[in-house]
């Protein structure tokens, strides 16, 4: 997983990004094989949640020490959190890139993320292989039964 999240605005809107999402959405909640996945750098916002994360059933989710995730970009949730304290500062860019320093490393990790749950395990770039053979291994009878169908109704 390396997503940055989906660019808000109304080009995107019109082009039809929420339609094309839900599809994305809907065919990994139905999909019946080993869900695993592998957070490489950034995680932000519903693009995360639909790369098969914790919150649409994915099996295993591990994540590299370097792995931002979180709802949105640090530079983005600090202008919209810190925006007052950043307008009083003495300094505008130096406030600034402290806040998205303390915001990266409080909540744009995956230390946090796998302490919530959101993540199985961190992982070291270089042991990828062994656990993605692991996490197969151990998932290889998995049966998960949806009803009898060809196929599902996307509620769009």
């Amino acid at each position: 997983v390396d997503v940055p999240g989906f660019l808000p605005g109304t080009v995107q809107e019109y082009g039809g990004i929420i339609k094309h999402g839900a599809k994305l959405l809907y065919a990994y909640c139905e999909a019946t094989v080993p869900k695993i996945s592998v957070i490489t750098r950034k995680a932000y916002g519903g693009a995360y949640v639909v790369m098969s994360s914790k919150a649409i059933r994915g099996d295993v989710n591990l994540a590299y020490p370097t792995g931002e995730i979180a709802v949105m970009g640090p530079e983005g949730a600090v202008n919209i959190i810190f925006r007052t304290a950043i307008e009083k500062a003495a300094d505008l860019q130096a406030e600034r890139e402290r806040l998205v320093a303390e915001y990266r490393r409080t909540f744009a990790n995956p230390f946090k993320a796998a302490e919530l749950g959101y993540i199985d395990e961190i992982i070291m770039p270089a042991d990828t292989r062994p656990r993605l053979i692991g996490a197969l291994d151990m998932l290889q009878n998995k049966r998960e039964k949806n009803p009898p169908k060809k196929h599902g109704n996307i509620p769009l």
